[in-house]
């Protein structure tokens, strides 16, 4: 199968073509050449960003994505990793729903004032407190 162009690659995975570039300042993925200024790509890149962003939205940093491919470009996934993912998701999963709760509770509360409400007392000092992480945070990362 023939290289694909930049804009080719941009177009079916879905990113825009800087998106790519950065990808390549990170060391994720690489071209193959150029074909005038435009960079050429293996069709192996589609199945390797697709990669990228099952990894992102699973909550990886692309640090975290990096290490999961060998030096060849095949993926080298760590087993204990996407475990320790996992549990991290399950604790994230469990936050919400109390956080979930806690809203519905003060949504339907009786209490004349929010602030008489001791479920919204108890979410406003988990609040203050850090206590309530905000959902989906991760450290800011370009593209």
């Amino acid at each position: 199968m023939t290289d694909l162009d930049i804009a080719e690659v941009a177009h079916r995975a879905g990113v825009p073509a800087s998106t790519l570039r950065f990808y390549e300042e990170k060391g994720l993925i690489a071209p193959t050449g150029r074909r005038g200024l435009r960079r050429q790509y293996d069709p192996g890149v589609l199945e390797r960003l697709a990669l990228i962003a099952l990894g992102r939205t699973a909550g990886f940093s692309l640090d975290e994505i990096a290490r999961m491919f060998a030096p060849d470009g095949q993926p080298r996934i760590d087993r204990r990793m996407l475990s320790a993912k996992a549990a991290e998701l399950d604790r994230t999963v469990r936050e919400l729903g109390v956080l979930r709760d806690s809203l519905r509770h003060a949504a339907a509360c009786p209490a004349p004032s929010h602030l008489q409400c001791d479920t919204f007392r108890r979410l406003l000092d988990a609040a203050a407190s850090g206590g309530i992480p905000a959902p989906g945070r991760r450290p800011p990362e370009r593209p």
